[in-house]
């Protein structure tokens, strides 16, 4: 038959499948960023640079040396761009109110108007008219008028040109969006009479009237933002003559209770007294200046306010969210350090008699050439009987040729062409002599004492499997010592509360111990997923077998010496831990060790490994928006106790491990870049995963950084003549074998890649 022939794909994969690399997702993401970012600032914008000083607050008096005459003599209706003014007629009250609309006072205010058969002048506030639209609505509809009051209550002359520009024109828009008119009439926040103009205050009178903009200013203050009492406000309110006024009142800012009980007496009083309420055009003599609104302006005024209660909606969600992921982050830390504490008593006490039989190591090698030899010399100078089995999966570069030329004893090479290194394992565990099997990979070197260390958990017949703790040899750099950090930070103590929990989903590659009667159970190593090692452990877990955690069996092993290559390696990790973790699923439902794996490994892994990482750059972006638009000082403060855990549980874990904490230093410039490059990784993981795409193997490049530990050490004894050692039965666990054994391997997933 033809050797291009396709292979046969094993049950429950697909042939249809994308080999080519995903790029939508980093356009997504980089969307769903911007958008956020935007709806924060929006947020920002309209609710954290809202100025809440009332408008008759004390002001630091400027020159008024540009301001004209006329202007300052005239009344209080001010055409900035013609330099024209009027007033009201005798015994005419032209009633405003500002700062509103409230969703308390505005409806009080405005019964208290249609009570008293008086029309009056709103001038609202933008964001007020966004929040509450309903309230604009109606000051229209009950033949009020409704003016500007800027979109943030900024104060207009110590703005600048363009957020002038910015604050009418959102104003106007969310005044036409919510009522369906545009108007001229515009009153400045802090603006009061002619004569306080200054030549700030001018200059936003006269580039407010170049935009079609009529300035309302006062000529008499309730002075109701004081809250002086009901009878000071009606004093202050009650003309003392018969010209006629602009009257300044407030709907909102406040408790405005004083103003609501003070209208109802004013009001009537003063009607009683031959004076006339109405709205600032007719005060004046003006034709009614507010207008129908045009279908573009009425759209764009709607979707800016959607626009800010979506963005408020966005900013509550993820309020909860970072109190939810802050209180879960928190609680992870006292309980990783609880466990810890524990493991640590716990791991004093002897498994049972000492574990002396004989073990296998199985090294899968592929272009290893760089480190096989440091590999295999730290193996044979293990304190241990081992044999030695070389798995060369068709490698390129010599590797077997440097194992066969040292001539080891107790070493053996076996030849494959390349298949991946799920089926190398396989190989060399059909291969084995000995019941207890140590799987280790081609860049890693032994302590002297792990492979001893290793295999003592195996005096409990419930353990099928033993995870050792694999330390970082290169860490030169601040790439290296940030790997450091987080092997010894967040892999050990993780793998401590997996132990204690019984749900251990990791037993790394790197160093592993296993039986060789579990792994038949399970078939041996699938080629389904990319994280081999976490799809067998979780096997195991599902078939009955308790995973444990040996600290004491150090074994070191080369880290990405580069960004590229370090994503690759994550990259390949997560997808592997996302396919594994589908694959197993069931195990949620499941009773036994198959169910402690499920409710609380896979759940764990869920919220930590993948939740929780989803969400980092909304937290980042949230710290910046804090940081423009929240206390500064707040944040920061936040910023350093979340660092501060993160050193103290650093310290804890270095401690338990015996290394020494100068690394630490560079903890928080991690925070910054090895953070984020680990989150996006997840990111793009889990948008992959999504889109049904296929990752192949990715092997890491090797730098030779590898040495034997004790490379005096005497040759190790002899093994026996036997061919495999009768170890103490195992008890069956309660669940169905497996596949056969050895199983059919593939080359849907080569390690690495051909061609």
């Amino acid at each position: 038959m033809s050797n291009n022939r396709r292979r046969r794909l094993p049950r429950g994969r697909h042939s249809t499948v994308r080999n080519v690399p995903l790029r939508t997702h980093w356009l997504l993401l980089t969307a769903l960023v911007i958008t956020l970012s935007a709806a924060l600032l929006l947020q920002g914008y309209s609710q954290h640079m809202f100025d809440s000083t009332p408008d008759g607050a004390a002001r630091e008096a400027g020159s008024s040396a540009s301001v004209p005459e006329q202007i300052r003599s005239g009344g209080p209706v001010v055409e900035g761009a013609a330099g024209r003014v009027a007033g009201p007629g005798p015994r005419t009250i032209a009633l405003t109110f500002d700062d509103g609309p409230d969703p308390v006072w505005t409806p009080k205010v405005l019964d208290v108007l249609r009570r008293n058969q008086v029309r009056a002048t709103f001038f609202t506030v933008g964001t007020q008219v966004s929040a509450h639209p309903e309230l604009a609505r109606r000051i229209v509809d009950e033949g009020h008028q409704i003016g500007v009051h800027t979109f943030t209550h900024t104060d207009l002359a110590a703005a600048s040109a363009w957020r002038r520009s910015l604050e009418l024109r959102e104003s106007q828009l969310a005044i036409a969006g919510a009522a369906g008119v545009t108007t001229p009439l515009l009153r400045p926040p802090y603006s009061s009479t002619n004569e306080a103009l200054s030549d700030a205050d001018w200059d936003t009178v006269v580039q407010a009237g170049q935009k079609g903009y009529l300035t309302v200013l006062t000529t008499q203050d309730s002075e109701d933002w004081r809250r002086p009492g009901i009878e000071r406000i009606i004093a202050n309110s009650t003309p003392k003559g018969t010209d006629g006024q602009v009257l300044l009142m407030h709907d909102a800012g406040g408790d405005r209770s004083q103003t609501v009980a003070a209208l109802e007496q004013l009001l009537p009083n003063l009607k009683k007294d031959g004076f006339r309420f109405t709205t600032v055009s007719d005060a004046v003599g003006l034709p009614s200046p507010v207008k129908p609104a045009s279908a573009t302006d009425e759209w764009q005024g709607l979707a800016l306010i959607n626009a800010l209660r979506a963005s408020g909606w966005v900013l509550d969600l993820l309020g909860w969210l970072l109190w939810a992921a802050g209180a879960v982050s928190v609680l992870r830390a006292i309980a990783v350090f609880v466990a810890a504490r524990r493991h640590v008593r716990m791991r004093r006490r002897p498994w049972g008699r000492p574990v002396t039989e004989p073990v296998s190591v199985i090294v899968p090698a592929y272009n290893e050439s760089a480190g096989i030899e440091a590999a295999v010399r730290s193996l044979l100078a293990s304190d241990h009987q081992v044999e030695v089995i070389v798995v060369d999966d068709g490698s390129t570069d010599g590797t077997a040729d440097i194992v066969e030329a040292l001539n080891l004893r107790g070493v053996r090479v076996i030849r494959q062409q390349n298949a991946g290194k799920p089926a190398a394992l396989n190989t060399g565990i059909a291969a084995a002599s000995c019941n207890l099997v140590v799987m280790v990979d081609g860049d890693t070197v032994f302590e002297p004492d792990a492979v001893r260390m290793i295999v003592q958990p195996f005096a409990n017949r419930r353990v099928g499997a033993v995870s050792g703790n694999a330390k970082v040899v290169n860490r030169g750099g601040l790439l290296g010592r940030w790997q450091h950090i987080e092997y010894v930070v967040g892999f050990n103590l993780d793998r401590r509360l997996f132990d204690l929990a019984e749900c251990m989903p990791t037993v790394p590659g790197a160093v592993g111990a296993f039986r060789r009667d579990a792994l038949l159970r399970v078939g041996g190593l699938s080629d389904i997923t990319l994280a081999e090692d976490t799809d067998l452990t979780m096997a195991l877990c599902r078939d009955g077998w308790r995973v444990v955690y040996e600290e004491r069996a150090i074994a070191w092993t080369e880290a990405p010496a580069t960004l590229r290559a370090l994503w690759k390696q994550r990259y390949r990790w997560c997808y592997g831990t996302l396919q594994a973790m589908w694959k197993h699923r069931d195990a949620l439902s499941r009773r036994g060790q198959a169910g402690k794996l499920g409710r609380r490994g896979l759940l764990y892994l869920l919220m930590f490994q993948v939740l929780l990482p989803l969400l980092a750059p909304v937290v980042d972006v949230f710290a910046v928006f804090g940081l423009v638009f929240l206390d500064p000082v707040r944040i920061i403060g936040l910023w350093c106790a979340f660092l501060l855990l993160q050193t103290l549980m650093a310290l804890y874990a270095f401690r338990l491990d015996g290394e020494r904490p100068g690394p630490l230093w560079s903890l928080p410039l991690q925070q910054f870049v090895y953070r984020q490059l680990m989150y996006l990784v997840v990111i793009q993981s889990v948008f992959t995963a999504i889109a049904g795409s296929r990752l192949h193997w990715q092997r890491m490049e090797r730098y030779g950084s590898l040495q034997v530990p004790t490379p005096g050490s005497p040759p190790q004894p002899p093994l026996p003549s036997y061919d495999r050692p009768q170890a103490d039965p195992v008890p069956a666990p309660a669940a169905a074998p497996g596949r056969p054994y050895p199983q059919e391997t593939h080359d849907v997933t080569p390690w690495p890649p051909r061609g």
